[in-house]
């Protein structure tokens, strides 16, 4: 095992023919933005889900169907162009907003025009009510133009730092769903309790997409959330998925997204522009999807397809039994994710197109997101959840090292390079600097040279040796 990447999993390349003529545009986004194609590729899938969203769900049979919610995490070190990834993916989504706000401009001036008559009746009708109280004649029943209209809330298509009270008013507003945009998503994974006790439990429930009931005291009536649908995107650091990972119970909220880390890729630049139109095209034909008020919208899987997604999942079950840990309930929840990436592939090939909106989700649909399963998701998941579930020692000594091959260091003091200056941020005390020092000499990256400066009496200086052999890649 390689001591810099302690029990890393390598890290799958994309399968891109699984987009079809898709891939080419997503390259193209992806090389724009100097990032890894997995990057663009993943959050558009969490994009185009938001924006199906409640408006269709599949169905692989009776009493087994999904919602069209995805939440992704992209993985990688702060350097490796996370957030211009996503933003590739998701830039048609701000002109479309701006658009809904204008939209959301007039509706208020119309909303104040109606509030304003609705006070003024409600006025004449209170004089009418007093003048019947002193003939003593029964009360007249108030105008339906006197009743105040309830305040438009906006149409929303992405949200971003939102508590869980808030995020109940945006949906009751917004019936399909909202994406909730991360730029770091440990602090969210790790502030759900901030605001509230349940902030954990609403988010859990948000992936399911099923009707959701608020009371809350500031409230006059219940808040009704037809469809508690939101899909997720985000990155997050690799330094930071321990505790963002393991630092809480394991209640199926990490298992639920899909995990992509990939290898850093060097700079180049760019030889084409991406076709931010053809984008645009596909989002905002999605987004124009119809759903009937009170009616859900089922896709079935083709009978083909069912067979299909039926064997596999004997595939998967396996696969769940000789698993451990996180992996496993990940893996446990593949079946579901399964369904909801055929739609998304699904829609997404119609809505780059000009024919009629499917009707079912074809054996290419499923066969897809199987093959993005088994081939890249479950890879990256190993490799997501191998790295998290070090232990503390073996993840700094791993850190320690990195830091050691950057500098090219010969020699190194435990307080002075590792403990002040190394900018390691688990390597602060003194005995993590001992425990991680003590494991790269263990591997033989290392060995004491304590020294002391002049002939003067007191403790020795905490140095040690660098192996020659690391810098030549014989142990690293």
């Amino acid at each position: 095992m390689s001591v810099t990447k302690a029990n890393l999993a390598p890290a799958v390349p994309f399968p891109n023919d699984v987009l079809g003529d898709l891939w080419p545009l997503v390259a193209d986004l992806a090389a724009g933005a100097g990032a890894p194609v997995e990057y663009v590729a993943t959050s558009m899938f969490a994009v185009a889900a938001s924006l199906i969203g409640g408006k269709r769900w599949v169905r692989a049979w009776e009493q087994f169907e999904q919602p069209c919610i995805l939440w992704a995490a992209v993985v990688g070190d702060p350097s490796s162009n996370k957030s211009p990834g996503i933003d590739a993916a998701r830039f048609p989504l701000r002109a479309m907003e701006d658009e809904l706000a204008e939209q959301h401009k007039a509706t208020l001036m119309s909303f104040a025009a109606v509030a304003e008559r609705a006070k003024a009746e409600r006025k004449q009708w209170e004089e009418k009510v007093k003048q019947a109280t002193r003939d003593c004649v029964a009360t007249p029943d108030m105008p339906d133009a006197a009743e105040t209209p309830d305040t438009p809330e906006r149409k929303r298509l992405v949200t971003m730092d939102i508590t869980p009270e808030e995020m109940a008013a945006v949906l009751a507003a917004n019936v399909n769903g909202v994406l909730n945009l991360r730029d770091e998503l440990a602090g969210w994974l790790e502030g759900f309790e901030r605001y509230n006790s349940g902030g954990r439990s609403f988010w859990l429930e948000a992936y399911g997409g099923r009707s959701f009931t608020v009371d809350r005291k500031s409230n006059t009536k219940p808040l009704q959330v037809p469809f508690n649908g939101v899909s997720v995107l985000g990155g997050i650091q690799p330094e930071k998925l321990r505790d963002s990972l393991l630092g809480t119970s394991d209640d199926g909220l990490i298992a639920r997204f899909l995990w992509v880390w990939p290898e850093a890729i060097p700079f180049t630049r760019p030889r084409s522009v991406a076709d931010m139109g053809r984008l645009d095209s596909i989002y905002r034909r999605l987004h124009q999807l119809h759903r009937p008020l009170s009616e859900q919208v089922i896709i079935p899987l083709d009978p083909e397809a069912v067979e299909i997604f039926t064997a596999w999942i004997d595939e998967n079950d396996a696969d769940v039994r000789e698993s451990a840990g996180l992996y496993a309930s990940w893996a446990g929840k593949a079946r579901g994710l399964a369904l909801r990436l055929s739609i998304v592939l699904e829609f997404l090939g119609w809505a780059d197109g000009a024919g009629r909106e499917p009707q079912s989700v074809s054996v290419r649909s499923i066969v897809n997101a199987l093959r993005l399963i088994d081939d890249f998701l479950k890879p990256h998941a190993r490799r997501v959840f191998g790295d998290a579930a070090l232990p503390p020692v073996e993840k700094d000594a791993a850190a320690l090292a990195r830091f050691i091959l950057k500098g090219k260091l010969e020699r190194i003091n435990a307080r002075n390079d590792v403990q002040r200056n190394s900018k390691l941020p688990t390597l602060k005390t003194s005995q993590d600097v001992d425990a991680a020092l003590e494991a790269l000499m263990d591997a033989g990256w290392l060995r004491e040279a304590p020294s002391r400066q002049g002939d003067a009496p007191g403790r020795q200086k905490k140095d040690y040796l660098v192996n020659p052999a690391v810098h030549g890649g014989l142990n690293g």
